[in-house]
C-alpha cells in the first residue's frame, strides 16, 4: 500500500480484518480466498459511498467506521433507517439477488473499512454455505433494526432517539468515540438540528457524554441505557441472538 493510501489512524487502532465480526467468523478457507481482494480504505465523515439508484460495485466491511443507510424524500427531508459498523457489511442486496439500492449510504462516523469487489462477495456467497449463511443472518438483523427504527422515530421522543441512536453506534465500534456533527445526527434522526443540539446539552449536562468539534465521547454508558427507549434493547437482542456475537479482541 502506498503512502497515500495509508488509512488515517486518528480515529482508533489499526484496523485489521478481525475487527469486522463477520469476516472474523469466516473460516480459514474462505479467509484465503477473499484475502487477495480485500482493500483497506479510509472512510472520512460524511462521505456519501452509495448514492440512492447506484450500481453497488464494491462491499464493505467497517473496523472502526459507522456507515448509515438513509432514505431520502422527493422533498428532500431524510431519516436513518439503519446503521452499519464492525457488526457487519454494507452491500446486502449484492446478495439477495439486486445490484442497487433506493437508499443513500453516509459515512456517520469516520474511521475504515475493508472494501471488497461485488463480483467476489456473490461468488462466495454462491459457493460457501457457511458464508451464506452468516451473511443471511446478519441481513435479518438488519431488517429488524430498520423495523424498530421505524417504531422508534414515530413514537419516542428526540431525547430518546438519540440515546438509542448513540448505544447503536457505540455497540459497532471498538472505542468509545464517535466521530461526526450535531447536523449529521439530526439528519440521520430526522429531526431539527435545534433538537438534537438540547437533547445533546441535557447528556452533557449530567456527564453522560462530552462533545467537542465534532467527537462524541460517551462518558458514562449505565447512564444512557437508563435513558433510552425500549427499543435499543430489542434490536441488541435480537442481533445477539442471530448472529452469536462473540467478544474477540482488538488486538
Amino acid at each position: 500500500m502506498s503512502t497515500s493510501e495509508q488509512i488515517d489512524c486518528r480515529y482508533s487502532i489499526q484496523p485489521k480484518q478481525e475487527h469486522n465480526f463477520l469476516l472474523c467468523a469466516l473460516s480459514a478457507e474462505v479467509k484465503a480466498r477473499l484475502a487477495p481482494y480485500l482493500q483497506l480504505v479510509e472512510l472520512p465523515l460524511g462521505v456519501s459511498l452509495y448514492e440512492a439508484g447506484d450500481t453497488l460495485t464494491h462491499s464493505y466491511f467497517p473496523t472502526n467506521s459507522i456507515i448509515s443507510l438513509i432514505y431520502v424524500m422527493e422533498n428532500g427531508d431524510s431519516a436513518e433507517i439503519s446503521v452499519i459498523g464492525n457488526d457487519g457489511v454494507l452491500g446486502t442486496t449484492l446478495f439477495l439477488g439486486g445490484d442497487s439500492t433506493p437508499h443513500l449510504a453516509v459515512v456517520q462516523s469516520a474511521g475504515a473499512a475493508y472494501r471488497l469487489p461485488a463480483r467476489i462477495l456473490k461468488a462466495e456467497f454462491a459457493r460457501d454455505s457457511h458464508f451464506r449463511t452468516l451473511l443471511l443472518s446478519y441481513t435479518q438483523s438488519l431488517m429488524i433494526q430498520m423495523a424498530q427504527t421505524g417504531v422508534c422515530n414515530r413514537h419516542h421522543t428526540v431525547d430518546q432517539q438519540l440515546c438509542r441512536w448513540l448505544l447503536l453506534s457505540l455497540d459497532r465500534i471498538p472505542t468509545n468515540v464517535l466521530v461526526m456533527t450535531q447536523e449529521l445526527i439530526a439528519n440521520m434522526l430526522g429531526v431539527r438540528r435545534e433538537g438534537v443540539s438540547v437533547a445533546a446539552s441535557k447528556l452533557q449536562k449530567l456527564g453522560i457524554i462530552e462533545y467537542h468539534r465534532g467527537r462524541v465521547t460517551i462518558l458514562n454508558r449505565e447512564k444512557l441505557e437508563t435513558l433510552t427507549c425500549e427499543c435499543y434493547q430489542v434490536v441488541k437482542q435480537e442481533c445477539e441472538r442471530l448472529i452469536h456475537y462473540k467478544s474477540y479482541i482488538y488486538k
